[in-house]
């Protein structure tokens, strides 16, 4: 029940038990009929007059209310109670015939001017609140004047009612013994109005408005300082508290999704800034090794309820390798060709582990219940890595559906460098190559040769260079032509390429001249290479066209550090030893001597 209907229902009980009073009062004046007419005489003018003295503050307190809360039900009690007053005084102007004396009737009528008065003044600010000076009307009505005009109503009643008590007291007092049972009876229903009265209050005041105020007014302050673990009562009564409360429940999940999108939106903010610091750092990486220590750093900090492995294909086994790791992850092997995995397969990520049933990954090995996801990295449709992914062991549930963005985001970022990475280095190896024959051109020979030569001073290594040059390669090109010589070139350089252990350790320095580096050798060492190399070149069966091309020989040149001398004339030693063989014969190899070292050559 709401608080307006019980307050009614209380108001309209103790008017009733008020009615019931006065009844037992003029009851109380029925012991004589001499005394009772004085009695009923003098309930009649203190009627009258109580009546006029609550009137008047009864219109003040509505005037005083509509100026204070603007509320236009207050305007209406007021055109009531100010109707009220002039059918009192209508009434008071016929007392004379009631046998109320002159000087009664003029301290009623001082009463009525003052009465008047204040009316007017009421009239007055009601006008200045309406047209919107709140501050002027409220002024007219809770000023010193005002208070002293109601002052002075009340003292003329009050005079008026003394001269009534004085002149109608010798009546009631005979009237006393006999009214004594009505008059508490009459007591006893005041007494019942007055714990009508305390229970409202009680009940109403405190139970059904000052309880539940205080529990909202606590959460409302913690809501307002933005604690939103405060939780309202449930107040489930249909009345205006529990309204109130249910309007606070409504604001504290407005402010509890407010928070959660707030957290999402730094979550967003961290996470894109720690994507975009790491897609700066991959496009600095000069090799697959610092991409994969970029991604092995940063992985971790994006998505840290997950560990992985970056993957990288070999195309040569049609293998993914792995390059790196985090977070320990169980599951899937450390290389396993690309036919195993189901993301390779369908070109897209695959997640076995989600709600929909769905088939796990072969390289999964006996962990295929884990919660798992394979992003492959693509680049120009093709697939050129993998990006697994499990959820850690010690890593809290939580739904990852929201960092999926996020993770083909990182997947995008780590193909897209893996790939520029590639294609640098296949352009890169374009250019240090020999079109024609594969090996290390000039270019790359210029590069490299000092790397190797400050290191085997620096560290004290024997290094050693084989010059080589093809004897009487002309004979190829004029005789069979020069597709034929090129042939030739391929083959030569091809028994190159196999004898050194490293990759880019032979180079064609152009035309018919070959070098190999051979780091780590000593002079013997070198030599004994150098014989075996000769050895494979006589081997040498060249076709062009289904005819043979006859023998290939070379000369070549030996020269090593430190046993001929400085290494920055070690290119200059071998090629003095490779002129020094040519004019010897050729097909000879031939190691550098004091004399073919540059300083002795221009001496």
């Amino acid at each position: 029940m709401r608080l307006s209907t019980i307050t009614n229902w209380a108001y309209g009980a103790t008017v009733a038990l008020t009615l019931l009073s006065g009844t037992t009062m003029l009851l109380a004046s029925g012991a004589e009929q001499r005394e009772r007419a004085a009695v009923v005489q003098r309930a009649t003018f203190d009627d009258l007059t109580s009546t006029l003295e609550e009137d008047v503050y009864r219109a003040s307190e509505q005037a005083r209310g509509y100026v204070v809360t603007r509320d236009p039900s207050h305007l209406v009690a007021y055109q009531r109670e100010k109707a009220a007053m002039r059918s009192v005084e209508d009434r008071i102007r016929h007392l004379r015939d009631a046998g109320a004396s002159a000087s009664e009737l003029q301290a009623l009528q001082q009463a009525i001017h003052w009465a008047d008065g204040l009316t007017d003044e009421q009239t007055m600010a009601l006008q200045v609140a309406r047209s919107g000076d709140r501050e002027t009307a409220r002024g007219i009505l809770f000023g010193d004047e005002y208070g002293r005009e109601m002052d002075r109503v009340a003292a003329q009643v009050s005079k008026f009612q003394y001269m009534l008590d004085q002149r109608t007291n010798h009546a009631v007092e005979a009237a006393t013994d006999g009214a004594r049972l009505w008059r508490s009876m009459s007591e006893i229903m005041l007494g019942i109005t007055a714990i009508l009265v305390l229970c409202v209050l009680y009940f109403v005041l405190k139970q059904r408005i000052l309880h539940p105020v205080v529990r909202l007014s606590d959460v409302v302050t913690r809501l307002a300082a933005q604690d939103y673990d405060a939780i309202p009562p449930d107040l489930r009564q249909v009345d205006e508290i529990g309204d109130m409360a249910h309007a606070i429940g409504i604001f504290r999940e407005n402010g509890l999704e407010r928070q959660r999108l707030e957290r999402e939106r730094d979550t967003d903010r961290v996470l894109r800034d720690l994507l975009s610091r790491m897609t700066q750092r991959l496009q600095g990486c000069d090799n697959v090794d610092d991409l994969a220590d970029v991604v092995r750093r940063f992985t971790p900090e994006i998505v840290p309820a997950l560990a992985g492995r970056l993957y990288m294909l070999d195309k040569r086994r049609s293998v993914m390798v792995q390059a790196c790791a985090w977070g320990g992850p169980l599951g899937s092997s450390p290389d396993f060709p690309t036919s195993t995995c189901w993301a390779l397969r369908r070109g897209q990520p695959h997640r076995p582990a989600s709600d929909a049933i769905d088939i796990p990954c072969d390289h999964l090995g006996d962990h295929d219940s884990l919660t798992t996801i394979c992003i492959p990295l693509v680049a120009q449709g093709k697939s050129i890595g993998l990006l697994y992914l499990e959820r850690r062991s010690d890593a809290p549930a939580c739904d990852l559906s929201p960092f999926d963005h996020y993770l083909e985001m990182l997947a995008e970022n780590i193909g897209l460098a893996l790939a520029n990475l590639r294609l640098r280095d296949a352009l890169h190896a374009m250019a240090m190559a020999d079109a024609l024959t594969g090996l290390s051109n000039r270019r790359h020979f210029d590069q490299a040769l000092q790397g190797h030569l400050d290191r085997a001073e620096r560290n004290h290594l024997p290094l050693a260079c084989l010059m080589i040059d093809i004897d009487h390669f002309k004979r190829f090109n004029d005789t069979f032509g020069h597709d034929a010589g090129d042939a030739v070139l391929r083959a030569f350089a091809q028994v190159l390429a196999d004898a050194v252990r490293e990759e880019q350790m032979a180079f064609r320095l152009g035309g018919e001249e070959f070098l190999l580096l051979m780091p780590g050798l000593t002079l013997d060492q070198a030599l004994e290479r150098a014989g075996h190399v000769q050895q494979r070149i006589r081997d040498l069966q060249v076709d062009y066209r289904g005819k043979p091309l006859g023998s290939v020989t070379a000369s070549f040149g030996l020269a090593a550090y430190p046993d001929h001398g400085d290494t920055h004339r070690l290119v200059a030693t071998a090629d003095a030893a490779l002129l020094r063989a040519k004019r010897d014969g050729r097909d000879r190899i031939v190691v550098a001597t004091i004399r073919d070292m540059p300083a002795a050559i221009s001496a």
